[in-house]
Parts: C-alpha cells; structure tokens; sequence
C-alpha cells in the first residue's frame, strides 16, 4: 500500500505493509513538515522521482526515523516533485512517471539471460568497456584454458577491477622521460606529500592531512 503525502514544494509517497492508523498519519504529516494526506490511490499529473529500484538514502533514514517514532510497518519513503516535457532529470538515480499510483515501487523487472561473448574485442567496442589489446589477449587465453567462452558479466566484471580507477597501472607504473627512468611514480609522489616532514622538502606536509584509510603495509 502507499500513501500520499502533500508538502509545499513536493509530494512523499510512502510505501507500507500495513494499515496505518489515524496516530501513525498524524506522526507522519507532522514528520514532513504539516504535510496533508491525499485520500486517493492515485494521482494525476507528471513527476519526477527515484527510480523505483533504487531506495534512496533519504528514503532509508526517513523510514528509521519512523521506528524510532513507533510507527511500524512503513518500508519505503521517498520525494516526488511536479514536472513538465522541459525537466531534465539524471537518468542513473531519476526517473519520470507520469502520473503516481500503486505500482511506483514494485520491481517487476526479470533477470536478464547469461550472454556468452563470441568476440570480446568487438563486446569491448560496442560496450565501451575500454580494454586494452594486450587484456583482450589475456582474456581469450583465459577462454582456451578453461575451454569455454566468457560472460557478459565475467568481461564487464574484468574491465572493472583491471580498470586504471582501481589498478592505477599508468599511475603506478615507471615514468621513463628522454630515456631516464624517473625515481618516484605519479603515485608515488602524490602520496609523498603525507610522509614525514622533510625540512629540505617543500612539498610535505603530512600534518595537514587526513587519511581515511591505506593499502600501505604498516
């Protein structure tokens, strides 16, 4: 079941599995800022919101904030806002409905069959999945060892993690300049700059800096 919710500038729909009370509604409109309730299943115009298979961090703190209040049952929270043909939205996190009703969380999507890729040079054109020659290579070894043709999946999934944003292989790798290897990597001198302050070194200051987290061996 989902309900409606009217604020000024949007309207909340909230997805429950259970029968709200009079108590509960009132907790609800007084949480979203003296919302009114819409009586209605449904609700005509044009929207933009989440897209129903992506639950918001919104959604997930609005729905917590619920139970702590003692109102039970509630599942899903999420913001839609009144639309026109002229709105942009972001199609990786928006979506546009026209029209709200019953349906704007349900899933009804199936999985998709396993593709076996007969050609990965060409897969990795068409998919944009940016491999090199040399990890084409690598993959259609792969391919004659365990005698069997890759996944969409398994090819994607490589290009990810084999990827420079998680391998940093340029990054990482030896700088030969006028033919003299460089001492330090691009990498390597970044991460410099957090090392312990070298009076002679200009470019340290580690005192200024604050690490989330490290690979580094300690």
């Amino acid at each position: 079941m989902i309900l409606f919710f009217k604020e000024s500038s949007k309207t909340i729909a909230v997805g429950t599995q259970v029968s709200l009370n009079q108590s509960d509604i009132d907790k609800l409109c007084w949480l979203f800022g003296d919302a009114k309730m819409i009586r209605a299943d449904q609700l005509e115009g044009q929207f933009v919101g989440p897209r129903k298979e992506m639950i918001t961090p919104w959604s997930t703190n609005a729905v917590e904030i619920t139970q702590n209040m003692g109102t039970n049952g509630i599942l899903r929270i999420e913001e839609f806002f009144a639309a026109d043909d002229k709105t942009t939205i972001d199609p990786m996190l928006q979506a546009s409905y026209m029209g709200l009703d019953q349906t704007i969380f349900t899933i009804d999507h199936q999985p998709e069959p396993v593709i076996y890729i007969d050609d990965i040079s060409a897969y990795n054109r068409k998919e944009g999945l940016a491999l090199s020659d040399d990890e084409i290579q690598y993959l259609e070894e792969v391919v004659v060892k365990i005698n069997r043709k890759l996944t969409d999946s398994e090819v994607f999934g490589f290009s990810q993690v084999n990827s420079e944003h998680c391998r940093h292989k340029i990054f990482n790798g030896t700088f030969v300049i006028d033919g003299v290897e460089k001492q330090q990597t691009l990498f390597q001198m970044i991460k410099k700059t957090t090392k312990t302050k070298d009076k002679t070194d200009q470019t340290s200051h580690p005192a200024h800096t604050n690490r989330a987290d490290t690979d580094e061996k300690q």
